[in-house]
Order: C-alpha cells, then sequence, then structure tokens
C-alpha cells in the first residue's frame, strides 16, 4: 500500500478508488511533476505514486496541477486575442499639387511642424474577436487576490526559515552547544561532527535527508538525546516534516553508536593503563580496574502482563529498564551493557552481561554491597565492596574501610548522574523502546566526550 507522493494527500493506492500514476521516465517531464509537486524533503522513487486527483480531467499527459494550496484559485480565462500594433509612416514631402494660379507656392509641411515621434495607431485585426475582458473582470481579480495572499504566505514562510535553529545560530557561545547537545564546546563538538563525516550513513527509512545539512543532523540528534524533545517540537524548529526529523534521529543515533560506542568503548584499559592517571582516591587500590554500579531508568508502562511483571522494580516501585555501567579510577566510563527488566537482579546482569571477561587475574573490582558476585569471580579476580553490619555497630576498621570504599566508589555513581542528564532516558518513549540499549549505551559514551570527571585527573591532562 503506497501513499500519494503529494504533500498533505492522504490517499491511498488501495483504500482510494482513484488512480494512481508513476512519475514519468522522461528526465525533463519528471522534473516538470517535482517542480509542481513542490515536495522540498525527499525526491520521489521508482516506488512512488501521484493519484489521479491531482490531474486536471484525470488525465496524467496534462501534469499534476491541482493541490491543496491552489484548491478554489484556478479559473478557466479563455485567450484574450493579442491587438497588433504598428508604427504610422511619416508622410513624405511631395511636390506641390497645382491650385489656382493666384494661390502662393505651397510651403513643405515640415517647415510648419516640429519634428515629432511617430505617432503609433492601433490596427486591429480584421479577425479579432470582441474584447472580453470586461466580461472576466471579476475572474481576474480574483485570481490576483489569491496570488497576493499566496506571495505573503511564502514571503512569511521565508522569514521562518531564515529564523529557524541551526548550529551556526549558537556555535558562538559554548554555554548553548551544552544545552542543546550535552557536549561542553565548540570545538569537541566539530570533532565529532569530522569524526561522522567520514562515516557513511544508512537512512533509516531507505531515502536521503537533503534538505538539512549534515552537521545540523548531528544537532538535531544530540537535541533528541539531550532534551528528548517531541519530534513535532524539532520539526517546527528546523523547518523540516516529522517524518524526516524521525529519519535523521535513528540514521545518526546507530551512526554515532557505531563510532562512538562499538569502536572507541570496545576494550576495556588494563591496570597498567589505569595507573599512568589513578587519582589519589584510589592510592588504597592501586590495582583496580573498574567500579561497577547499576542503574535504572523508567520506561512506558507495557500493556503486556508478563512484560509488566518483568520491568517492574521493588526497589523504584514503577517500571524500570536496568543497566550496567562499569567506571575506570580516572572516571572514564569504559563498560555500558545492554538494557534489561527492572525485576532483574544486579547479579544476573553482571552474570549475563560477560563483562566478567575482561577481567584478568590481579583486578581489582569495587562495587556496592549489594553485588554478591564473588562465586562468579575468575580465579585471581578481587572484589572489594563496603562490609554487611553484622553486630549492633560497625568496628573502627570497618568505618574506615567503608569511607575509603565510598571515596573511591563515589565516581560511579557521578559519572551515572552525568548519564541521566540526556533527558530521554528519563522516560524512553515508546517509538525508541526496540532501541532503549543503543540509546543507554550512546549516552554512556557521549558523556566520555565532556570535560574529565575528577579534576585532578583533568589537571594531569594539562601538565
Amino acid at each position: 500500500m503506497v501513499m500519494c507522493f503529494v504533500p498533505d494527500c492522504k490517499h491511498y493506492s488501495e483504500k482510494h478508488a482513484c488512480r494512481f500514476f508513476t512519475f514519468p521516465k522522461d528526465a525533463n517531464e519528471k522534473r516538470r511533476w517535482i517542480k509542481l509537486i513542490r515536495r522540498d524533503d525527499r525526491n520521489p522513487t521508482s516506488h512512488s505514486l501521484v493519484c489521479g486527483c491531482h490531474f486536471k480531467d484525470g488525465n496524467r499527459s496534462n501534469g499534476p496541477t491541482i493541490f491543496e494550496r491552489n484548491k478554489g484559485k484556478l479559473f478557466d480565462v479563455p485567450e484574450v486575442e493579442v491587438r497588433h500594433r504598428k508604427k504610422q509612416q511619416p508622410r513624405s514631402a511631395s511636390p506641390a499639387v497645382a491650385g489656382p494660379s493666384w494661390l502662393p507656392d505651397p510651403v513643405p509641411l515640415e517647415e510648419h511642424q516640429p519634428e515629432e515621434p511617430a505617432k503609433e495607431v492601433i490596427e486591429e485585426s480584421s479577425t479579432s474577436a470582441p474584447t472580453v475582458l470586461p466580461e472576466f473582470s471579476a475572474m481576474l481579480e480574483a485570481q490576483v487576490y489569491f496570488l497576493e495572499k499566496e506571495n505573503k504566505e511564502l514571503k512569511e514562510a521565508l522569514e521562518k526559515c531564515a529564523g529557524k535553529l541551526s548550529f551556526a545560530a549558537i556555535a558562538n557561545t559554548d554555554h548553548l552547544i551544552s544545552v542543546y547537545t550535552g557536549i561542553p564546546t565548540k570545538d569537541i563538538y566539530l570533532a565529532l561532527y569530522s569524526l561522522m563525516e567520514n562515516h557513511e550513513l544508512n537512512y533509516y527509512y531507505k531515502w536521503n535527508v537533503v534538505t538539512i545539512p549534515k552537521i545540523d543532523q548531528l544537532l538535531i540528534t544530540l537535541m533528541k538525546l539531550r532534551l528528548n524533545l517531541l519530534l513535532d517540537d524539532l520539526s517546527v524548529r528546523f523547518g523540516v516534516t516529522k517524518g524526516t526529523i524521525s529519519n535523521i534521529v535513528k540514521t545518526w543515533m546507530f551512526a554515532l553508536h557505531e563510532v562512538l560506542f562499538k569502536h572507541f568503548m570496545a576494550e576495556v584499559p588494563t591496570t597498567s593503563k589505569n595507573k599512568c592517571c589513578l587519582p589519589s582516591s584510589f592510592n588504597s587500590f592501586t590495582n583496580c580496574r573498574m567500579i561497577l554500579d547499576c542503574t535504572e531508568m523508567a520506561c512506558i508502562h507495557p500493556q503486556n502482563m508478563e512484560k509488566q511483571r518483568a520491568t517492574y522494580s521493588s526497589y523504584k516501585h514503577r517500571n524500570t529498564l536496568k543497566g550496567l555501567i562499569g567506571v575506570a579510577p580516572n572516571g572514564v566510563i569504559t563498560y555500558a551493557s545492554k538494557l534489561y527488566p527492572g525485576s532483574i537482579s544486579d547479579k544476573k546482569i553482571v552474570q549475563d552481561s560477560g563483562v566478567l571477561k575482561v577481567f584478568q587475574p590481579g583486578d581489582l573490582i569495587l562495587a556496592d554491597k549489594g553485588f554478591l558476585i564473588a562465586d562468579l569471580l575468575p580465579q585471581g579476580v578481587h572484589i572489594n565492596t563496603p562490609p554487611f553490619l553484622c553486630s549492633a555497630q560497625f568496628t573502627p576498621e570497618q568505618v574506615i574501610m567503608t569511607r575509603t570504599i565510598a571515596r573511591a566508589r563515589i565516581h560511579v555513581e557521578r559519572a551515572i548522574s552525568r548519564i541521566k542528564c540526556f533527558r530521554i532516558l528519563n522516560m524512553i518513549p515508546q517509538t525508541l523502546i526496540p532501541h532503549a540499549s543503543i540509546i543507554f549505551q550512546l549516552c554512556a559514551a557521549i558523556t566520555n566526550l565532556q570535560f574529565p570527571l575528577i579534576k585532578e585527573v583533568g589537571e594531569m591532562y594539562l601538565e
């Protein structure tokens, strides 16, 4: 079932009785149809159809001329025959006509009259029809009115386009770039765009977007992730259709995930690499390779009863999705799992995600006391969690140990807070639920483009 290619036309090939025509094979005629239809967001494909309601008398050879924008504006006005003008030939001086002998000799006409341009005389063709202008003056006046109205609407649309949002409009203000995209500066944004510019885009809906520059397509996608704006809102801000926005967001979301997550987060840094920029809070845990923690995000209440049960979190008391985050001692996010239903335990997620496969003998994991995964650890890998309260109160040694671990573990909580600044994770839209894991992992990867989480580490890079 194919919908008519004309904007604002909702006719479908299998639902409506009108005939449907394919675009002409002749290139010039096809360009004429495209110009008449005025669809700017995409070009027709070999499967695009135009319903017969847009053709005068349903005749394909006339081309599409009937649209919502010109209903009531077209009149069949007979052609007025053109009246021809021709210049009157100036009278040439002729010999004086003989007159009575008592009259003086004639004086040439040129001496009595100043030189003037030849006067034009209208000579009507003998076959011209009677004048038709008075008869159709009302129709012509109406057509002029509608044309002036359309001209005014086009001018207003042009003014709106001139003020639409773009990267160029915010490029000079790092604060706006950060607010809209979650990326702190113009230079980092341009570096990301330069990285993506060479990446081949396979558009999600199989048609290319040519009406918006790619640098603005990146902005649209990041705004969707950072602010979770409605597609209708973004379509108004950027002056394109809702379908175009959806195509851009899904396309760039997969492309960014491919580059930033699958490529740059494919390997977890080793313990020896972590020691190159180890903050002072890890002086007691120099062999720490990763800090693990789980986080939950609200999701739409599923209609399926089984999914409702699976996603209901007894901790959050609502339906959630849960993901595992791993952070290196320097604050860089080095691991992000796919999302799981909120009812699954942290231990089950650690076991299913395969994160333990990256650890080597001698590595240390820091985690919350709820991570009861000691029996899952590979040989030679250790985990350090805060002690459980087994008596009336903690011993002094347990208090010191708890504080030391908490000082180091706080960085994973701060990293998760940064990830959740991407508001799309506050409530993932129903249309994007199938891509929820990709969104979560992408937000984690983009967070790594921000300034260092630990000030001490940032100062190390500046030295």
